[in-house]
């Protein structure tokens, strides 16, 4: 038998959303390629999916969760940054490292280790060209194509 590392999946439009908690704390939310929805396993994965379906609804929905501590110090003032920028809105990876005295290239890497996508939206940092940039260390493919849903979904 083949265990799944998450407590639910959640459908959303061109992708599934891997959901991942303890009895406390969401520990992980990852993008996966569209699979079959797992029910939630555990009270805390049914409120996660329950929010993550009221921000596919609304994308000006405010997430209330109870993240578990991850990342180093740096990563969660970037991450903090991030979590500022509202719904339809976008800052450059330039904008967030001069916000936070950094460099881009290091908020992109935050970006990218960022355990709490949606919740923690670095979707809504692009390019200094305010293209897409990367997304969660990829340049292309479907990851990208997320990120343009993202953005999409929320009128950026």
């Amino acid at each position: 038998m083949n265990e799944t590392p998450y407590s639910a999946v959640l459908s959303a439009p061109s992708f599934s959303i891997g959901i991942a908690c303890n009895a406390d704390e969401v520990t992980g939310i990852d993008y996966l390629e569209p699979c079959a929805e797992i029910a939630p396993k555990t009270p805390l994965a049914k409120e996660v999916v329950r929010q993550l379906r009221a921000w596919l609804k609304d994308p000006r929905f405010d997430f209330g969760l109870p993240l578990a501590p991850a990342g180093t110090h740096f990563q969660r003032r970037v991450w903090e940054q991030i979590a500022s920028i509202p719904p339809g809105r976008t800052l450059t990876y330039g904008e967030v490292a001069i916000a936070i005295r950094s460099g881009p290239r290091a908020v992109g890497n935050a970006c990218g280790a960022n355990p709490y996508p949606i919740v923690v939206p670095c979707h809504r940092v692009v390019g200094a060209n305010h293209g897409l940039g990367g997304f969660a260390r990829q340049r292309g493919g479907f990851l990208l194509d997320v990120k343009r849903w993202l953005l999409n979904h929320e009128g950026s």
